[in-house]
C-alpha cells in the first residue's frame, strides 16, 4: 500500500475513488459542497433523499458522475461533529478502504476537513495510514489457499491525501505513519505465528534479519552464556522445555556518542508459549498463550519502526525468550532461585513466569547505563480485569517518565492508564525462605504486586512497566495480535529524540 499527497482540485483529480465526508448534523464537508456544485447537485441530492444521512459507519458510493475526473465518489458517514474523535476517524478510513468497491487501485481522501477535536492534520495523516494499513493486514501465510476475500485484501492500493497546498509536515507525517505501521505489522505477524513456528530461536532469527536489513547491532546469547551471567531466575522458567532459551539484544545507535548518548532500554517479555508450567493453566483458550511473547514482538516492532525513521536517539531492545512447559525437569512451586542481581526468589506459582525472566533482563539492561528502562509484558490477567482491552497498564514511580508515556499514548492513539505502585503492596511479596516470593496474595491486586516485584530489580533507575495483557491481542472470532504498544513506544522515542 502506497501513501502520498496531491494538491489537485477535487473535481479534477483522476482516481478510481474519492472519499468525501458527510456529517450527520452538518451535512457535506467543504470539499463535498465544492464537488456538489461540480456535479450539478448530485451529492446533495443523495443527502436530501436520505440515501446518505451521515450516520457513523455508513457509506454510499456514487459512480460515473458528470463534472468530476474520478470514477467514483464515496460519501462517508462521519456521525455528529461533536462526537467525531479518534475512533470515529479510524472507523471512517477503515470502512472506506474496505467498501470503496472492487477494482479500486487509487483511493483519494478529501480528509483535510474531517476535523477531529484537538488533533492536527499531521495527526490525521498518521491515523489514516494506521487505519488503512490495519484494514488490509492479513495473517494467512500458513494457509494452503487464501480465500477470495483475502485475495481482494491483498491487491495493490495507492492512497492519496488530497491536500489544499503543498505541506512538508503532512508528507512527513505520512512517512512516519508508514514506518509505525511497518513496525506494528511486524509485531502482529510475530504474535500471530503458532508456537511451533515462533520459537525462541525464531525470534532470534528475526532479530538478526532486522539487524541485517537496517544495520542494527545484534547479539544473541545461548543457554551457556545466559548461565555464565548467572541469570538463575530466567533459566528457572525454561527448564521444562526442550526449546533452548535465547537472550536477544538489539541496538540502534541514532545519536552515537553525541547528544542523547545514554540509550532508552526497551525490555520485552518473550514467552513463546506459556502452559503455566507445573502450575498448569486450564485447557480452555490455552492456544492464546502463543501471544505471551507480544511484549518481545512490540520491542522488535518498535526497533523496526525506529530504524526506518532514524531519529537521533540511542535505543537498546532486550528480549529474554523461552517457553514455559511442564516436565520432570521443570521448576516446582516452592523452589528458590537466585537472580542475576543476587536476590533470591521463592517460586510459589510457576505460572507467574514473566516476571522471572524480566527481572534478569532488567538487571542486564543497567549495564548500558540507560536514560530510562521500559519493560513491556503480557504479564497479568489481573490487569485485564482492571482495565479490559482499552488501556494498557502503566506502572512507575517516576512521575516525569509516566507523564511522557501517557502523553505519547494519547498522541499515538495507543492509550495507557497509570496504576498505583505504593510500597504497602510490597508486603505481599514477603516469604520466610527467600528475599521475596514471585506472587502476592491471590486475588489481591495481582497486576500491582507483579509490578512491585519488577521494581525491586530497577532500583535507582528511571523505570516504567507496561502490562499489555489486555491490549496486545484479541480472542474469540477477532483473534489476533494488535501490535500494541508499538505506536506508543515509537511516539515516545520520537518525542525524546526531538
Amino acid at each position: 500500500m502506497e501513501f502520498s499527497t496531491k494538491t489537485a482540485a477535487p473535481e479534477s483529480i483522476k482516481v478510481d475513488c474519492l472519499a468525501i465526508g458527510v456529517f450527520e448534523d452538518k451535512g457535506l464537508t467543504a470539499t463535498g459542497r465544492r464537488l456538489n456544485r461540480a456535479t450539478g447537485g448530485a451529492l446533495q441530492a443523495a443527502v436530501a433523499s436520505g440515501d446518505m444521512k451521515g450516520k457513523r459507519g455508513s457509506m454510499l458510493v456514487l459512480r460515473s458522475l458528470r463534472g468530476v475526473g474520478c470514477a467514483r465518489i464515496a460519501l462517508v458517514g462521519l456521525g455528529k461533529t461533536t462526537e467525531f474523535g479518534d475512533k470515529a476517524f479510524a472507523e471512517a478510513v477503515t470502512n472506506t478502504v474496505r467498501g470503496c468497491g472492487a477494482g479500486v487501485a487509487t483511493l483519494a481522501f478529501a480528509a483535510s476537513d474531517w476535523k477531529v477535536l484537538d488533533r492536527s492534520e499531521s495527526w490525521a495523516a498518521r491515523a489514516l495510514v494506521a487505519a488503512a494499513r490495519a484494514s488490509r493486514f492479513r495473517s494467512d501465510e500458513l494457509k494452503s489457499k487464501a480465500s477470495s476475500a483475502e485475495r481482494e485484501v491483498g491487491r495493490p492500493l495507492r492512497v492519496i491525501w488530497l491536500a489544499q497546498k503543498r505541506d512538508r509536515e503532512l508528507e512527513r507525517a505520512l512517512r512516519q505513519g508508514q514506518a509505525i505501521a511497518n513496525g506494528v505489522e511486524f509485531a502482529k505477524r510475530l504474535g500471530n505465528l503458532p508456537a511451533n513456528v515462533c520459537t525462541p530461536d525464531y525470534l532470534a532469527s528475526q532479530a538478526r534479519a532486522l539487524a541485517r536489513e537496517w544495520r542494527l547491532n545484534v547479539q544473541v546469547l545461548d543457554r551457556s552464556r545466559i548461565a555464565a551471567l548467572r541469570m538463575g531466575s530466567f533459566l528457572s522458567v525454561t527448564r521444562g522445555s526442550d526449546q533452548p532459551p535465547r537472550f536477544i539484544v538489539l541496538r540502534y545507535q541514532g545519536a552515537g556518542g553525541r547528544g542523547f548518548a545514554r540509550p532508552i532500554a526497551l525490555v520485552g517479555k518473550g514467552i513463546t508459549f506459556d502452559s503455566g508450567g507445573i502450575s498448569l493453566k486450564p485447557g480452555a483458550q490455552m492456544d492464546e498463550m502463543k501471544f505471551d511473547m507480544c511484549g518481545a514482538a512490540a520491542v522488535l516492532g518498535t526497533m523496526r519502526a525506529i530504524a526506518e525513521l532514524k531519529p537521533r536517539i540511542n535505543v537498546v531492545g532486550i528480549v529474554p525468550a523461552c517457553e514455559n512447559l511442564p516436565s520432570g525437569k521443570a521448576t516446582k512451586p516452592g523452589d528458590i532461585v537466585t537472580s542475576m542481581s543476587g536476590q533470591t526468589i521463592e517460586i510459589l506459582n510457576t505460572d507467574a513466569e514473566g516476571r522471572l525472566i524480566l527481572c534478569d533482563a532488567l538487571t542486564y539492561a543497567q549495564r548500558f547505563h540507560p536514560d530510562a528502562i521500559i519493560d513491556i509484558a503480557t504479564l497479568t490477567g489481573a490487569c485485564v480485569v482492571a482495565l479490559g482491552n482499552v488501556h494498557s497498564g502503566l506502572f512507575s514511580k517516576d512521575d516525569a517518565l509516566a507523564a511522557e508515556l501517557l502523553a505519547a499514548g494519547k498522541a499515538a492513539g495507543d492509550s495507557v492508564w497509570r496504576m498505583p505502585l505504593d510500597d504497602d503492596y510490597q508486603e505481599q511479596l514477603k516469604t520466610n525462605f527467600a528475599d521475596m516470593a514471585n506472587i502476592g496474595t491471590p486475588g489481591n491486586g495481582g497486576a500491582i504486586t507483579a509490578a512491585c516485584f519488577l521494581s525491586r530489580f530497577a532500583k535507582d533507575q528511571h523505570w516504567a512497566h507496561l502490562d499489555i495483557a489486555g491490549t496486545a491481542y484479541r480472542g474469540g472470532s477477532a483473534k489476533g495480535a494488535t501490535g500494541r504498544p508499538v505506536p506508543l513506544l515509537t511516539e515516545f522515542l520520537l518525542s525524546r529524540a526531538a
